[in-house]
């Protein structure tokens, strides 16, 4: 109901907007007319023609937005989450530098506006004004998000107040989490972020954001839903209340591999790394580095299941050694049963016989109820 209210609303909006520019149409072409009457070339306008030319150029925008206004919402739409995307990966010195363009273009536009005024019909000259202020309001904030790195006054000052908060959080025992792609793309963190478990600053280099805008231009289909999944959930952990995202522009220029210079970045800020791949997770423990392992925090999580202990199991595929069978527990946990090729499609009881628990997950080795260990 509520969506369904906004729409009427961005509908009306869109009408008004038309009915506005027929408006304006309507008063220059009586303008024009005038004009024409006066040199004698045609005939003064009757009274009677202004209301109505008003009101049939006006109701025709109106109509014609109002009938345009799916197109209209849906392209607007894109290019704001677009927009959304790109302020969630843009770094805090960009998001300033076009802020600061924006009020600059916004401030042109009203000098260029002053100029427009003189001898502009009024309901002409609204329209103009509305498309000048969007236009040099575009180009503003684009000029100042494109050329952030040519202002190193303003970046050096914000550089200063990020450098201020760090020993605060120090001092607080809360380090800086590292956001690994793979943690961002696999989207739990926003969960775990949700409950409050984790403190400090989720950090998220540039050169991660680079990975996840590729991952997401890719031509695999797999792969770019993969991407976009990535960039939503980082735009998620943005607005979750008492969680703090922080885009770095800070690189390991010496290091080309994005898990080396993550783990680099890492040690320089005394931080540790968040992720859920497997193999990031053994080199870092190899390097003496600290990582959260979204998948090692679900596996302990999860129930404990011991050896000897009855489980009920639908077995929905065969296995990779000859004669096992795969099942699945709620969780997702794997279960790998013991001549169960032949009970696929079936609900079996097993028995647990052994439980594997690695940083990759947890495998669940069982038997059918009754049978003897072959």
């Amino acid at each position: 109901m509520k969506g369904q209210g906004v729409r009427r609303l961005l509908i009306g909006l869109c009408a008004a907007m038309g009915a506005l520019i027929g408006a304006g149409v309507a008063a220059t072409v009586l303008a024009a007319w005038e004009a024409l009457a006066a040199d004698g070339a045609a005939s003064a306008p009757a009274h009677s023609a202004r209301p109505a030319l008003y009101a049939l150029l006006g109701g025709a925008g109106a109509l014609a937005c109002a009938a345009l206004s799916g197109p209209i919402l849906r392209v607007a739409q894109r290019y704001v989450r677009r927009a959304e995307r790109a302020l969630c990966a843009a770094p805090a010195q960009q998001v300033v530098c076009a802020v600061a363009g924006l009020i600059a273009g916004l401030i042109v536009a009203l000098l260029t506006t002053q100029l427009l005024r003189a001898g502009q019909p009024r309901e002409l000259f609204t329209a103009l004004t509305a498309l000048v202020y969007v236009v040099m309001g575009y180009l503003g904030a684009s000029f100042g998000a494109r050329r952030y790195r040519e202002w190193p006054l303003l970046s050096a000052l914000v550089a200063r107040m990020q450098e201020r908060a760090a020993p605060r959080e120090a001092a607080s025992g809360a380090r800086p989490k590292l956001l690994d792609t793979s943690a961002i793309i696999d989207g739990r963190i926003c969960d775990i972020c949700r409950t409050g478990f984790v403190e400090g600053t989720l950090v998220a280099p540039q050169f991660v954001l680079s990975e996840l805008r590729h991952i997401a231009d890719s031509g695999d289909a797999l792969r770019r839903a993969r991407g976009r999944r990535g960039l939503d959930v980082l735009a998620q952990l943005q607005k979750l209340p008492g969680v703090r995202v922080e885009i770095t522009d800070a690189d390991v220029p010496d290091a080309q591999e994005v898990d080396v210079k993550l783990l680099r970045l890492a040690q320089r800020m005394g931080g540790v790394v968040v992720t859920t791949d497997y193999n990031l997770n053994k080199v870092a423990s190899l390097s003496g580095m600290r990582v959260l392992n979204v998948n090692e925090l679900a596996g302990a999580l999860r129930p404990a299941v011991l050896p000897g202990e009855e489980l009920t199991v639908h077995v929905v595929r065969e296995g990779k050694e000859p004669g096992q069978g795969v099942g699945y527990m709620d969780d997702g946990t794997m279960i790998v049963v013991e001549n169960g090729r032949r009970c696929v499609g079936e609900t079996q009881a097993v028995t647990v016989t052994t439980v594997l628990q690695t940083s990759a997950g947890r495998m669940i080795f069982a038997r059918r109820k009754g049978e003897r260990a072959g």
